[in-house]
């Protein structure tokens, strides 16, 4: 199965018995406040908005809101709304947590710490983007542009595998994942072409994840056959068929992520994978389309880690 564009994604949302619970950390942000009331009007959740005292009513008047069915939660000066947040989904009064207009960091800190976080066992969070890229002919994934900053080889066996845990969602039985780098030889002055060549190496040998992987390989020649032809590269996926791209670190696919959005107004969604819960996280200024898509993403992703877990 192979998702070509987001109609597709918007097709495969669930129909749960009762709306799922959507925990809006930040929620004085206009676009995402449409984006998930707009998940609401489909019956998908139920919003609860977390933010400081006083922003949400003011935002919900504003947008002609205020008489939509919601809980509000609002949290005093100096207390912590991700926190408050985390709390409500560590309570079970929440099935599906999203960053709203908090600095990643700030979302991200208390989301990942053992003791109150939302960490499920031993794993490793990670997130992962989908897009939508003009002329590419299906939606594209890219890992990681929000958690792990420079991964080591075993951190990035653990975004592959929460990549290929996002696409098995969507359908996917072995999805097609690039190394991206620089350029596609390995040398030793790029140590993360020695990495993509170890894990590509690793994956043939004793698979480590239940993907196809490739790498090191250019960004050009993931994307473009043009771009593979002038260079006479050899690759059955080159140009259209790959399902994915693992970055080489985080500065890399959030620059990238970015450009995308800016450069060629590409609709996005995304999610951290490797939590108790499915978690929504896009730019502060992302739209409330690309808003509502990841609240969908996140609701695919309920479902299926309850099928997971036998419920």
């Amino acid at each position: 199965m192979e998702l070509k564009n987001f109609d597709e994604l918007l097709a495969l949302a669930p129909h749960p018995e009762r709306p799922l619970r959507l925990v809006l950390a930040g929620a004085d942000n206009d676009e995402m406040l449409k984006g998930v009331f707009r998940a609401q009007e489909t019956g998908l959740i139920d919003p609860i908005l977390v933010s400081k005292k006083g922003r949400v009513p003011e935002r919900l008047e504003a947008l002609g809101l205020t008489d939509r069915p919601h809980t509000l939660i609002e949290i005093e000066p100096g207390h912590s709304v991700a926190g408050a947040a985390i709390d409500a989904i560590r309570l079970d009064h929440g099935d599906i947590l999203m960053r709203g207009s908090i600095l990643a960091h700030d979302f991200l800190a208390p989301v990942m710490d053992r003791n109150t976080g939302l960490r499920d066992g031993d794993r490793i969070m990670s997130h992962v983007t989908l897009a939508s890229l003009p002329e590419y002919p299906k939606l594209i994934a890219l890992a990681d542009m929000a958690v792990i900053i420079s991964p080591d080889i075993s951190r990035k066996k653990a975004i592959i595998r929460n990549t290929v845990e996002l696409f098995n969602a969507l359908g996917y039985e072995r999805p097609k994942l690039a190394l991206m780098s620089l350029v596609e030889k390995g040398t030793f002055r790029m140590q993360d072409t020695v990495e993509a060549q170890s894990l590509v190496y690793e994956q043939s040998r004793l698979p480590f994840a239940d993907c196809e992987l490739w790498g090191p390989i250019s960004y050009d020649l993931i994307i473009s056959p043009e771009a593979a032809k002038m260079k006479k590269y050899e690759c059955p996926w080159t140009g259209g068929g790959f399902d994915g791209i693992i970055a080489p670190e985080l500065t890399t696919a959030n620059t990238l992520v970015k450009s995308w959005l800016i450069h060629a107004h590409s609709p996005v969604c995304g999610a951290v994978m490797g939590a108790r819960v499915p978690i929504a996280l896009t730019s502060r200024f992302a739209t409330a389309e690309k808003s509502y898509l990841s609240v969908v993403l996140c609701a695919i992703l309920h479902e299926y880690y309850k099928k997971k877990r036998g419920e």
